[in-house]
């Protein structure tokens, strides 16, 4: 499948233990692949990504199992101490990188973005991408931000 094509539902639900911010469902596959250290994630349990960008949490699910930020291998780029922020994860492109797309070569939308830097070049967004969903929101969302300024 397609990463930019998900049939899984990607709203919003549960709420993180640590900080009470709701968390976005991620599958147990993305976790494993961006641990640092092999641990025993609860399998029959959903997990999901903390949206908080000031919580230490990654991720967490409903019994209380909590994945620290220092337990992934990549800064998750909307955390607030992420550095590099990492948009793209699959071709390592950066925000940095595609805003300066967006400002020097006008870019207006995902696909100039795309093609204008490397990213979504690579799709294997399930093991390497924070969200273990394609990039292309975070790109659109950058988009909307700079085309608003």
């Amino acid at each position: 499948m397609d990463c930019c094509r998900s049939n899984t539902n990607t709203s919003v639900s549960n709420i993180c233990p640590i900080c009470n911010f709701q968390g976005e469902r991620v599958n147990t596959k993305t976790i494993e692949g961006l641990l640092i250290i092999d641990r025993n994630l609860q399998k029959d349990k959903t997990y999901y990504l903390c949206l908080n960008s000031d919580c230490d949490v990654a991720y967490f699910n409903d019994s209380n199992d909590i994945v620290l930020k220092s337990e992934v291998k990549v800064p998750i780029w909307y955390k607030k101490d992420a550095n590099p922020k990492t948009i793209c994860y699959c071709s390592k492109v950066t925000e940095e990188e595609i805003i300066d797309a967006i400002k020097t070569k006008n870019c207006k939308t995902v696909k100039e973005v795309v093609a204008n830097t490397n990213a979504m070049k690579i799709s294997n967004c399930v093991v390497n991408s924070p969200t273990g969903k394609c990039c292309s929101r975070q790109i659109n969302d950058l988009l909307k931000i700079m085309n608003n300024k």
